[in-house]
């Protein structure tokens, strides 16, 4: 599976209060719109995992999607 980055995304990723919230650029919803279309398409088992060494923002929490049925 691929996944596409638009130039200039920044995402962030936070845990507070058993909450999990995803803030993003225009660039990082739009990147992670087509990430979620490429699970999507894809088959059980697919994932992606989305760190600040990878993707996130400094000081993000990690952060994994994954296909199901």
């Amino acid at each position: 599976m691929t996944v596409e980055w638009i130039d200039g995304f920044e995402i962030k990723a936070n845990v507070e209060n058993n909450e999990i919230i995803i803030s993003a650029n225009r660039e990082g919803m739009l990147s992670l719109a087509r990430h979620l279309t490429a699970l999507a398409d894809g088959v059980p088992g697919d994932h992606i995992h989305y760190d600040e060494h990878n993707a996130l923002e400094e000081g993000s929490a990690e952060l994994i999607i994954e296909r199901t049925k």
